[in-house]
């Protein structure tokens, strides 16, 4: 699994009104039924209310391609420029299961 988070940054509340677009629109909802597509989150830090975070999780890197390629990624890339956000990527890809890391995960 590859997980990608997004920081979306503007200002006047413009990065929830990016997000909260993309919601009404049906944005997520059409990237969420992609093939491929585990995680299609928004999240809203709490000492930043100016900065939205997407966490955007996949299956694999060839579902990250189709999506990348696909219309949604117009519509995106427009509501980005619309709203005037800023953007900053982390990537992670997922390594084999820490059994070591049970002891401190909370079920």
């Amino acid at each position: 699994m590859i997980t990608v988070n997004i920081r979306y940054t503007g200002k006047n509340g413009s990065a929830r009104a990016f997000a909260d677009e993309m919601v009404e629109t049906g944005t997520v909802a059409a990237i969420r039924r992609e093939p491929g597509n585990i995680r299609y989150e928004y999240c809203v830090p709490l000492e930043d209310p100016e900065t939205i975070l997407l966490i955007d999780a996949w299956e694999d890197q060839d579902a990250i391609d189709a999506h990348h390629a696909s219309p949604m990624m117009r519509t995106i890339a427009a509501l980005r420029e619309k709203y005037d956000l800023h953007m900053a990527v982390e990537r992670y890809v997922s390594a084999e299961e820490n059994l070591e890391d049970e002891k401190y995960i909370r079920n």
